[in-house]
């Protein structure tokens, strides 16, 4: 099998980057945890949906070799596309989630999903935050000890 043709890929692009209307019952939103190797890959529902802490998931044929997903991005996965065979697949990834700005606004998106502000983190352990501060003078010290 060659390379996808590039009219293959636009269209295989244009389709996952904007976020549809509604999601079907049988589709939710999950989070990549891990590559699993060809083409499967581990994924994490929300909290409420979750039957499972993991799930494992095939990317559909039409993502393969045209779309790449990291670790921590978001899915759309089927769950009934397997429902009815006996494997260890429990669905497929229905669609990527290539603008997450865009899909955070929608209201399907999970609350469980929700971004967390940096800040709102970091506040507890300001003491041992060092990014942007500069690092001690060596004069400084020899000045304290005279």
């Amino acid at each position: 099998m060659g390379r996808p043709h590039r009219r293959m890929i636009r269209e295989v692009a244009d389709e996952s980057e904007s976020p549809p209307i509604t999601l079907p019952a049988s589709h939710s939103i999950a989070r990549v945890i891990k590559a699993e190797g060809n083409n499967l890959y581990s994924v994490e529902l929300p909290v409420a949906e979750a039957k499972t802490d993991t799930l494992l998931v095939e990317l559909a044929a039409r993502f393969r070799s045209t779309i790449w997903i990291k670790r921590g991005g978001f899915v759309v996965v089927d769950l009934s596309a397997f429902g009815e065979r006996e494997n260890k697949l429990d669905g497929e990834i229905a669609n990527v989630v290539r603008d997450e700005k865009q899909w955070r606004k929608e209201a399907y998106w999970p609350k469980e999903f929700a971004k967390k502000s940096g800040m709102a983190e970091n506040e507890e352990d300001d003491d041992d935050l060092i990014v942007g501060h500069m690092p001690p003078l060596e004069n400084s010290d020899v000045e304290t000890t005279s």
